[in-house]
């Protein structure tokens, strides 16, 4: 097989180039040794035998959509720039480890989302990827982790797709950000964005990657993501502003209430009209349904400037409800006019968005 013979410094800097000439904002380097004693989700050969090193890198979210997505002005704008920024992402890794391949080097680019192993004992539905973006990302020093766990970059926040490539290619690995120059004050205004309360307040976890410690919050029930990040609820605790979906489901304090919770919004969600402005196909979704961003606001609102970060959850906070009409659409209004809305219904219909006592 052909090879292009370069030195490890030289492979290393044009794949680096490579990918930030197509518009990452980070790019990192992990091997083997680096990722040593790390979970399952840092085995490389996972994906690709004899592999060796593999690429991270960040692109980031358009910035203007995500201010008029947290203030509920335009949903479609940044939904529509996330899935296609996402499908990119996928796009850039194939490209990358196909150019790797013809030069030699073996490649596997790794799927931005949506890609769960099938060989774990709760099957894909237990949602672990194949390759974890998200550690190979703050062990390569594209971000750290932050106190929601989401990888903050230097430059752009926690607003950013995260990709992967895998390669036998022998890299020069990059070291993690240096943990004194992390911004992250733990503000815990992606704990106020979290309308299910995803993250512990108190307890940590930790992950160990070549004999360094990563810790970020213990994440509570996955099914409290699944419930809110699903579209199926997404009311805040005192009604004063929602996410992008018109559910107002209970979301319950215990974990172990979540799962009858989860069953009894996804129900409604299914009798509800479909939101027609967008969204992206789930391989778990109830009924084989399109799914749609709804939130995500513990990313969108992680930003290095703190001024930045209160202003996005402002925007966030005084944004309005969000109800849905007949036709589909949905739109952001004050709370007691959603409530007026939803009052207004027959029980039929009222029951597609809250349970009604």
């Amino acid at each position: 097989m052909f090879k292009k013979e370069m030195s490890k410094e030289d492979l290393t800097q044009l794949a680096v180039t490579y990918l930030k000439e197509q518009g990452a904002c980070e790019v990192g380097v992990v091997t083997k040794e680096t990722l040593a004693g790390g979970p399952p989700s840092t085995d490389l050969e996972y994906v690709l035998q004899d592999a060796e090193s593999a690429i991270s890198f960040a692109i980031p979210l358009d910035e203007q959509k995500i201010y008029k997505f947290l203030a509920k002005e335009d949903h479609a704008a940044h939904q529509d720039d996330n899935v296609h920024t996402g499908f990119f992402v996928t796009g850039l890794a194939v490209g990358l480890a196909s150019y790797l391949d013809q030069i030699g080097y073996p490649s596997h680019g790794v799927d931005s989302n949506v890609v769960y192993r099938k060989d774990t004992p709760g099957g894909a539905r237990a949602f672990m990827p194949d390759i974890s973006h998200r550690y190979l990302a703050v062990r390569s020093g594209v971000g750290w982790l932050g106190f929601s766990g989401n990888v903050m970059t230097p430059s752009h926040g926690a607003s950013v797709l995260l990709g992967s490539v895998v390669t036998t290619a022998e890299l020069m690995p990059t070291d993690p950000l240096p943990e004194e120059k992390k911004y992250c004050d733990e503000c815990r205004l992606c704990y106020a964005a979290c309308t299910s309360h995803l993250m512990d307040k108190e307890e940590q976890s930790t992950v160990t990657m070549g004999g360094i410690d990563f810790s970020y919050q213990k994440r509570r029930s996955y099914h409290r993501c699944d419930l809110v990040c699903g579209g199926f609820t997404g009311l805040s605790k005192k009604g004063r502003w929602s996410t992008w979906s018109p559910g107002r489901f209970p979301i319950p304090e215990d974990d172990h209430e979540f799962r009858g919770a989860l069953i009894e919004a996804v129900q409604a969600w299914l009798t509800r009209p479909s939101i027609d402005d967008g969204g992206f196909r789930h391989p778990q979704a109830p009924g084989m349904r399109r799914l749609n961003f709804t939130c995500g606001n513990c990313q969108l609102i992680c930003h290095p400037d703190k001024n930045e970060r209160n202003r996005r959850f402002k925007l966030l906070s005084s944004g309005g409800v969000v109800i849905q009409h007949p036709d589909g659409s949905i739109e952001a209004v004050k709370p007691d006019k959603a409530r007026e809305h939803l009052e207004a219904l027959d029980d039929e219909q009222r029951s597609m968005y809250e349970r009604i006592i």
